[in-house]
């Protein structure tokens, strides 16, 4: 079972030291989070951060994006891409989210989807 969030951050990058200079300054990259196991600590994570498939807080999403890093970066914006999952994942996620409806205020598994992650879904392989 596997899933990742897919972000595309672009990033400023800038010296410590006064007599070196990058340039470009700014480069995009794909960024992507290891997605917890539904029903595990954070599993909730396109619940309070997603909408429609975007980011809700583009503030929030950047911060989330540099303490991910772990870096002395700026980064300057970060866009939601795609819950990358296989068919296993997918469907344990679908059957946590039915087991609690009310928590993502929705009645059925399909409209929380929608609601969340928009069509920024994407099944890949069959999983294990």
């Amino acid at each position: 079972m596997n899933a990742r969030y897919v972000f595309r951050v672009r990033l400023r990058l800038e010296p410590d030291r006064p007599d070196v200079s990058l340039e470009p300054a700014t480069v995009e990259t794909v960024l992507s989070l290891e997605a917890p196991e539904p029903g595990t600590d954070g599993w909730r994570f396109f619940r309070d951060t997603l909408w429609r498939g975007e980011l809700s807080d583009q503030q929030y999403g950047r911060q989330l994006a540099e303490e991910w890093l772990e870096q002395p970066v700026d980064v300057e914006e970060v866009d939601f891409r795609e819950l990358q999952t296989d068919e296993a994942y997918f469907e344990a996620l679908k059957e946590e989210i039915a087991t609690d409806l009310e928590a993502f205020n929705a009645e059925n598994v399909s409209e929380v989807l929608s609601k969340y992650l928009g069509s920024s879904i994407r099944v890949v392989g069959n999983g294990s």
